[in-house]
């Protein structure tokens, strides 16, 4: 299928799907500052994330106040290691204009480099906040791929994270910024054949909205199975690398912006090396805890665990016991000495009646 006319910047079409949008990347400004699209979904990404985990971490045995310092530093580490990895794998790009580099709203954070920083800056912090890292990652990584699944329509408002022309894909796209990067990419001689030969007027794979279904379905399988599957602290964490990986290394092969170092795809050699390191820590791990039977316990169910959560839950319930104010102690004061008011009124009206009965009695005889 191929398009007539070139689009608009903003416009973004899915021809076999009849839809024709226009999306502009900034949402708004406020006081002369340009919010855009990109940054918020990340953001809404990243909250609804931080709200499952939250929900899912008493199972795993987690406090979450001790929980909350690591996953605050997890954020701050995954942002910065997200920039700092594509930063690094384009340079070119940046080295002439270092203030760009911490110019975040318009793109450029790399998943791996996220990934990275989380783990190495959230683990710091739950080293110094005791708090066991395995069962969090566990929780954590469903999470993940909650946010991940949000986070990568971002790149649609940016018309980015796209794909080789595709006429039979039902999802193939095209917008006015995608058509003007294959006519630049295509006139450069510099850059592979593969994508000189591109046409504008042709859709192209919307490799984000894969990564972004393969996402959401792998939260949707764990948060089913994750309790059920789970043998030992990690396991989860594991797969959820093994699942990312393997969805991200055919994804990335359709992809025309990935980061390449010589002939190699960056991400794709990743994503290789997630999948099989994965595959051989799970078997490794399983067969130790299947040899240990009984003796293995997770995390959950261990003593430690157990007293802190119930440790916090019975200091929670104390102070909700003993949280009662002057004006709750006099309302309770007042009704008591209503209650009495209402029974002495009451003695005295039934004393009154036998009394008028007594005296019309005597009367009668």
């Amino acid at each position: 299928m191929t398009l007539t006319e070139r689009l608009e910047p903003d416009r973004i079409v899915f021809p076999k799907l009849g839809i024709d949008i226009s999306v502009d990347e900034t949402a708004f400004s406020l006081f002369g500052f340009e919010i855009k699209w990109y940054g918020l979904i990340i953001a809404f990404g990243m909250l609804l994330a931080m709200i499952y985990g939250f929900s899912q971490m008493k199972k795993y045995g987690i406090d979450t106040d001790r929980a909350m310092d690591v996953v605050i530093g997890g954020i701050i580490g995954g942002l910065i290691g997200a920039r700092a990895y594509y930063v690094i794998m384009k340079w070119e790009d940046y080295s002439s204009d270092w203030k760009s580099i911490f110019n975040f709203r318009t793109g450029g954070l790399a998943i791996y480099g996220g990934i990275i920083g989380a783990i190495a800056v959230g683990g710091l912090v739950a080293k110094l906040r005791k708090v066991k890292f395995l069962p969090l990652l566990d929780v954590c990584s469903i999470g993940f791929l909650l946010g991940q699944g949000i986070g990568r329509w971002g790149n649609f408002t940016n018309q980015e994270a796209f794909g080789y022309n595709t006429s039979d894909s039902i999802f193939g796209m095209s917008g006015g910024k995608i058509q003007e990067w294959i006519i630049n990419a295509s006139s450069n001689t510099a850059n592979p054949e593969d994508i000189t030969s591109m046409s504008w007027n042709i859709p192209v794979h919307p490799c984000f909205l894969y990564e972004s279904a393969w996402c959401i379905l792998g939260f949707i399988l764990f948060a089913l199975f994750a309790k059920k599957i789970r043998r030992f602290d990690g396991q989860v964490f594991l797969m959820y690398a093994g699942w990312y990986g393997l969805g991200r290394f055919f994804i990335e092969g359709l992809r025309t912006d990935s980061l390449i170092i010589g002939t190699l795809r960056v991400s794709q050699v990743l994503a290789a090396v997630c999948v099989i390191t994965s595959v051989i820590l799970l078997i490794i791990f399983s067969l130790k805890v299947k040899r240990m039977g009984d003796e293995y316990v997770l995390y959950c169910n261990t003593k430690e665990s157990i007293n802190l959560i119930n440790k916090k839950y019975n200091n929670i319930t104390e102070q909700s016991e003993t949280k009662f104010t002057d004006s709750d102690k006099d309302s309770e004061i007042n009704e008591s000495e209503e209650n009495m008011e209402y029974i002495d009124n009451s003695e005295d009206e039934i004393e009154n009646e036998i009394s008028e009965d007594f005296n019309k009695n005597e009367g009668e005889n």
